[in-house]
């Protein structure tokens, strides 16, 4: 098979569509951030806007969207709001159908949206309450990847970012049995994915982050300070690194990031 050959790569010229640092110029990219409008997905939104990309962003509040176009696009930036509930597949195919209508494409599908709630514990979590975070956290990924996957295959040309989290990596009691498990299995979609879908050149990186000072901190049981919320990941953190790997090269694939804060409560008992 071709992916067997041995090749002199010192001697192949550098691909017309990257730079001289060797990431993907980005000029007419189409990027869909579900999760958009507020904490990771919005920081990921923003990155992408200042490399280049068209931004459309989804979630179920429109008047937030909104105001994050409103805030992002100054100066005519490319960003819109599609509203999105990603736990229903229809909705999920009918948003990427219109993306692929107005634009033509979709070259970057990054998955944030999430959910985890207060009641979480074995005793305390309801059959209601697991099902909505399975509903969000994976069943949302696996809608808008399939209402993606025609028109990437079709391109010959995608990348998926699926936002999990370092508890799916690492078994946390903090964060309750459902988000564990989702995460945990947004993990295993991934690497899934990149297996069956590597062929048609698509690649899929699961990013993994540790605490980050999102509004999702404010459904703990306890909710973390001020003082600690200052030390975690900050989203912008986050929406660099998924602008990064979205701006390697085709020939990349960078199937798993798993990023913490140097002070990582996980490690010291926090």
């Amino acid at each position: 098979m071709g992916w067997c050959h041995q090749h002199n790569w010192s001697t192949l010229p550098t691909p017309s569509n990257t730079r001289n640092d060797g990431r993907l110029h980005v000029a007419q990219k189409i990027a869909w951030v579900t999760g958009g409008g507020t904490g990771i997905g919005k920081a990921g939104a923003q990155s992408l806007l200042a490399d280049g990309w068209t931004v459309i962003i989804s979630g179920r509040r429109a008047e937030v969207l909104n105001a994050v176009v409103e805030e992002l696009g100054a100066g005519g930036k490319p960003i819109e709001a599609m509203p999105l509930d990603v736990s229903n597949a229809a909705d999920a195919r009918k948003v990427a159908d219109a993306i692929l209508a107005k634009h033509g494409r979709i070259d970057l599908l990054v998955n944030s949206a999430g959910v985890n709630l207060p009641k979480r514990s074995w005793l305390d979590v309801t059959e209601e309450g697991f099902d909505q975070i399975v509903d969000i956290n994976l069943k949302g990924v696996m809608y808008c990847i399939r209402a993606v996957l025609p028109a990437m295959r079709a391109q010959k040309d995608g990348c998926i970012i699926n936002v999990a989290s370092w508890a799916g990596r690492i078994v946390s009691q903090m964060t309750g049995p459902a988000y564990t498990s989702t995460k945990h299995a947004v993990l295993a979609l991934t690497h899934s994915f990149n297996m069956d879908e590597c062929v048609n050149g698509l690649r899929a990186c699961c990013l993994s982050p540790g605490e980050v000072a999102t509004d999702i901190m404010k459904n703990r049981p306890v909710p973390p300070s001020a003082e600690i919320m200052a030390r975690m990941l900050q989203p912008d953190d986050l929406g660099k690194t998924i602008a990064f790997i979205a701006g390697m090269p085709p020939h990349v694939c960078m199937n798993e990031v798993l990023i913490s804060p140097t002070w990582n409560r996980s490690f010291i008992g926090g």
